[in-house]
């Protein structure tokens, strides 16, 4: 499963197509468009009268605020937090309407398209459709209230209508076109989605003994894991952020998990700093015993700092699953980047990219000995180092191909370079995550490398076509892929 289900993870898509609307500004120009952060719970009717407790998120910018007032569109991502399929996660993007009804009550309606699975749930091929209309009344910059949907998976057998509860915060995302990128300005605003820092984090789970796998055997040894992190700080002490994690060693491949998280953190002298965090979020997959899926985390750590924005951290604590049997100790070590400051008043405009994408394996490996095709849906971020370099961050997910459940996330630097007439091409090195729904990725651990053609779309986004390989380490998989993207690139204040 992936590191980055946000969100997919969490797999993410397509936030970007929001901000193609409003890129073609002047040099210095800023652009705030409307954001509603929407978290929800429902109750699932799956086959054989089973239920599921399903929690869902999504960031919804408003598209064209000035001529379809109130039309929203973003990633989105959802997963099992009771029932008995930890596990389950899907990563996809929502479109949706808001209409004002009176005073403080609105009328919202949305269809969200994605991929996903796990848990042993009769997904199919992955295809989620949620349609949905929500009654919300507004407190200050909170909504909260009544949402009615229906889940579908087209080619598996789950359908299921029902009520829930959904909570929406207002905020804003602050980007500029691309012709701003390397200014700077003075604004006391935080650009983007407005996260201070991102990591990576590479570790280890330690079982307590005692604990089995679903297939009953024991844990001989520790469950590698790689994810990512991002903190955001309301106080000068005090943070809140999200994680994402999934398995890469130990025969646990499909274990993914998203956490929300608080922590706190101190100075210890100049250049280090100690705090500690709690956690609460969703995992499961890989034979994991996490019951529903909750998960829980506490953990203390220390930093220090290797350059002005770069740093490393140990950290050390306990994770549980409240409904499920697994308890374990876990240790990991992170390479984290400062991207931006509460308290900042000069910030640079940076470069990103936005990306929506297709991916196609070809006769991808299953544990059953088959050899055969599968879709994935996903979302690519990132990063410029140089003009010409880049950081990406990237999640996918399986919607076709009889391998739902299936998911990857990856991490990695890419090159890239202008032919002109608005032609380019370029190419990633990455490596991560990835696992679930059959596909043969032994212990998790994944590497991908792609070459790609891009064509620019007037100013404000560009088409990529690519060719590349997904390599399994241990496992069987190792397939050629085509890859189709839509980027959108921008530029976004910050450190």
């Amino acid at each position: 499963m992936i590191p980055f289900k946000l969100h997919a993870c969490s797999s993410l898509i397509m936030a970007a197509c929001t901000i193609a609307c409003g890129t073609a500004q002047a040099e210095t120009d800023l652009t705030a468009r409307p954001v509603e952060v929407r978290f929800g719970f429902e109750r699932l009717q799956l086959p054989g009268s089973e239920t599921m407790g399903l929690v869902g998120g999504s960031y919804l910018v408003q598209i064209a605020p000035e001529t379809v007032p109130g039309l929203l569109f973003g990633p989105a991502a959802y997963g099992a937090i009771t029932g008995q399929r930890g596990g389950f996660f899907t990563g996809g993007a929502e479109l949706a309407w808001k209409k004002p009804l009176f005073a403080r009550l609105s009328l919202e309606t949305g269809l969200y398209v994605g991929g996903g699975g796990g848990g042993a749930a009769a997904v199919g091929g992955g295809l989620m459709l949620r349609p949905h209309i929500d009654l919300m009344w507004k407190f200050k910059q909170v909504s909260a209230g009544i949402s009615a949907s229906e889940v579908r998976f087209p080619n598996g057998s789950i359908s299921s209508k029902q009520l829930g509860l959904v909570v929406a915060i207002d905020d804003s995302f602050l980007f500029s076109s691309p012709s701003g990128i390397g200014q700077e300005l003075t604004i006391g605003q935080r650009g983007g989605i407005g996260f201070d820092r991102i990591s990576l984090v590479g570790g280890g789970y330690q079982p307590n003994s005692g604990v089995h796998n679903l297939a009953g055997a024991a844990y001989s040894g520790k469950l590698g894991y790689a994810g990512f992190r991002a903190d955001q700080f309301f106080s000068d002490n005090f943070y809140w952020g999200l994680e994402s994690g999934a398995a890469v060693r130990g025969s646990a491949d499909g274990y993914a998990e998203v956490l929300g998280l608080i922590g706190a953190e101190y100075p210890l002298g100049a250049n280090s700093r100690i705090g500690a965090r709690v956690a609460l979020g969703m995992g499961g997959g890989g034979k994991v015993p996490v019951g529903g899926g909750a998960l829980a985390k506490a953990g203390v750590y220390a930093k220090t700092y290797l350059s002005r924005d770069l740093y490393v951290a140990l950290e050390g604590g306990l994770v549980d699953a409240p409904n499920g049997s697994f308890k374990a100790k876990y240790l990991n070590l992170q390479l984290g980047l400062d991207l931006d400051s509460r308290l900042a008043a000069q910030r640079n405009i940076r470069g990103m990219d936005w990306e929506a994408t297709g991916q196609h394996y070809l006769k991808a490996a299953r544990y059953s000995g088959e050899r055969a095709n599968l879709d994935t849906l996903g979302l690519k971020i990132n990063r410029n180092i140089t003009e010409h370099t880049y950081f990406s961050a990237q999640a996918h997910s399986a919607f076709s191909g009889h391998a739902g459940g299936y998911s990857v996330g990856l991490v990695g630097l890419g090159a890239r370079t202008a032919f002109g007439g608005g032609y380019g091409g370029g190419a990633e090195v990455l490596a991560g995550a990835g696992g679930g729904g059959g596909v043969a990725s032994n212990g998790g651990a994944l590497a991908q490398a792609l070459a790609y053609a891009s064509y620019d779309i007037g100013r404000s986004a560009r088409i990529k076509l690519g060719l590349g390989r997904v390599h399994s380490f241990k496992g069987a998989l190792d397939s050629n892929l085509i890859d189709l993207s839509l980027s959108f690139p921008l530029g976004v204040p910050g450190k």
